[in-house]
């Protein structure tokens, strides 16, 4: 099995609950985490059809590409999925495989 990852796309897939999760497993400051979550949660959208602007909706996951605060908490979900799988190994929940050098060569040449 090969696991390959478009991270350009995982912005959109960042759960905010999971995020919060992670900042105070962390050990922010609850307060801080509020004030977080607060920036990323109060985008809203519009969509313009025809000039006419049509009704405000609100995202329900997702970091806004172009943000500066964005890479920052990517980081840190993306350091949670990466504890999630180690301890998923440690349990026996996954395990890797075997494979040939020539295997491997041709896996990366395919990509």
């Amino acid at each position: 099995m090969a696991l390959k990852l478009d991270m350009s796309k995982a912005y959109a897939k960042v759960e905010w609950a999971f995020l919060r999760d992670m900042m105070l497993r962390m050990g922010f400051e609850s307060s801080w985490v509020d004030f977080i979550m607060q920036c990323v949660s109060t985008a809203s959208y519009s969509i313009s059809i025809n000039g006419e602007r049509g009704s405000l909706f609100k995202p329900e996951r997702s970091l806004r590409q172009g943000d500066s605060l964005s890479p920052y908490l990517f980081l840190i979900c993306s350091g949670g999925l990466s504890s999630l799988m180690r301890l998923a190994k440690e349990e026996g929940l996954v395990r890797g495989a075997k494979y040939a050098e020539e295997d491997l060569k041709l896996l990366i040449y395919s990509l």
